[in-house]
């Protein structure tokens, strides 16, 4: 029996949406492969929060372990799909089902018509820290959202990154779920082992339970 997959990563390139202020994403070719060189070699230079990734808690906590010292179970497993269009400006505590997030130990919002592949959007939904504290509570492990960071653009405080921190849960950020029907899944979205790095590149997937 085949299993579905469905990929929910962001393509890397020059196209990709990047934070304001960041280092240009570039893939270039170093090497060509011609009569003196048997292969093509090329290189990839980018901001470690570019397109989908997980955030390593010493991004916000300098007391917390890089990509390379994370644990990678919280990355690999069940999780949950939830679909936040219906909200507003922040993904508040009312906004969610709470009877179906009871007991989910990774849970990945939706809050996207549309994912924006092409341009930066400033103005995206942020999820309140009392809706990540609550699903602290309950036991999950890992947050993910379509959108580039849990808190606002501008803020100074990541108060929803700290509510993770305070659960050592884990991030992950800047997800396509476009394409995928709210439910259950089995999530795989490991990061790199890259030493004192506060964020990796992910090729994350969801899989169709049995």
């Amino acid at each position: 029996m085949v299993t579905k997959i469905w990929d929910i990563t962001q393509k890397l390139g020059a196209r990709t949406p990047l934070w304001p202020g960041e280092p240009d994403l570039v893939v270039q070719r170093n090497v060509d492969l011609g009569p003196d060189c048997p292969v093509n070699i090329g290189q990839v230079t980018a901001p470690l929060h570019a397109g989908t990734h997980a955030d390593a808690p010493v991004h916000y906590s300098n007391d917390g372990v890089d990509s390379a010292g994370s644990a990678l179970d919280a990355y690999i497993g069940p999780c949950l799909v939830i679909d936040m269009r219906h909200a507003g400006k922040r993904v508040e505590v009312e906004d969610c089902d709470w009877q179906a997030l009871e007991g989910a130990a990774r849970v990945l919002f939706r809050t996207y018509e549309s994912f924006p592949h092409d341009a930066w959007d400033e103005n995206f939904k942020a999820i309140a820290p009392e809706v990540v504290a609550r699903l602290r509570v309950g036991g999950a492990v890992l947050i993910g959202v379509d959108t580039p960071s849990l808190d606002p653009q501008i803020s100074k405080t990541m108060d929803a990154h700290h509510e993770v921190l305070a659960g050592d849960m884990r991030i992950l950020e800047g997800l396509v779920l476009d394409d995928v029907p709210p439910g259950e899944y089995e999530l795989i979205a490991l990061p790199l082992p890259l030493e004192g790095a506060d964020a990796s590149p992910v090729r994350a997937i969801l899989r169709e339970l049995p």
